[in-house]
């Protein structure tokens, strides 16, 4: 069983130490290390290499989305869950631009957090539904040139990888993504791979706003 070693990201002591006892005692995941602010990230990340980072958004010095932001510019960086207190809003849509994998309340249960790291170590976003649905109303489809380049992007596409991104931008899983158009989860990630590559994306959050932007996602998804 391969440990999935996790950094923790809080200006909260106490915080951290509820994380860290909860992580713990899950026997695929390691807290390999913590840091107090944003401004600490980039050398623990450099000291104990982690596979993934609970970001806090919210801290005094450096925030967690310049830190995310300077994180996803590393060699091999880590995947990064997003930590609020709210739901969507202007400071969770600017981590998912900056390349964060999703995010998490503060209030979310135990087991949604420990699948919630296993999930991005799969390829998966940590995103539901609901969340994305919320998330992709915020960012909205902004003027007709970001639609416009929204579309050429996605004209780039296959029309397999086009029902990955559409799939993908109602957020559904790999596994529910195969399943539905009858690949495997390892063939999903293929398509879903070369789909971030052609649009110019880092993660699935990526293609689901550009899906949206574009107009792709008025319907109901595949079936």
């Amino acid at each position: 069983m391969t440990t999935i070693r996790v950094l923790l990201v809080d200006d909260d002591p106490l915080a951290r130490a509820g994380l860290a006892s909860l992580l713990g005692a899950v026997g695929d995941i390691e807290v390999c290390g913590e840091a107090s602010d944003g401004d600490e990230v980039v050398a623990a990340v450099r000291a104990v290499s982690p596979a993934v980072i609970l970001m806090d958004l919210r801290m005094p010095r450096l925030g967690g989305v310049e830190a995310t932001r300077l994180v996803r510019a590393l060699p091999s960086p880590p995947h990064v869950i997003a930590l609020t207190t709210w739901d969507v809003d202007d400071a969770v849509v600017r981590s998912l631009e900056a390349g964060a994998d999703g995010f998490l309340l503060k209030t979310a249960a135990p087991l949604e957090i420990v699948g919630a790291i296993r999930a991005v170590m799969q390829g998966d976003a940590v995103l539901s539904p609901r969340s994305t649905r919320q998330l992709l109303d915020h960012v909205g489809r902004r003027d007709d040139a970001a639609r416009r380049a929204a579309l050429a992007l996605m004209g780039t596409l296959t029309e397999r990888e086009r029902e990955v991104a559409v799939a993908t931008g109602h957020g559904l899983t790999n596994a529910v993504i195969g399943e539905r158009l009858y690949m495997s989860p390892a063939t999903v990630k293929q398509h879903l791979g070369s789909v971030q590559q052609k649009l110019g994306v880092g993660n699935r959050v990526g293609v689901a706003v550009l899906a949206e932007r574009a107009g792709l996602l008025a319907g109901p998804g595949v079936r």
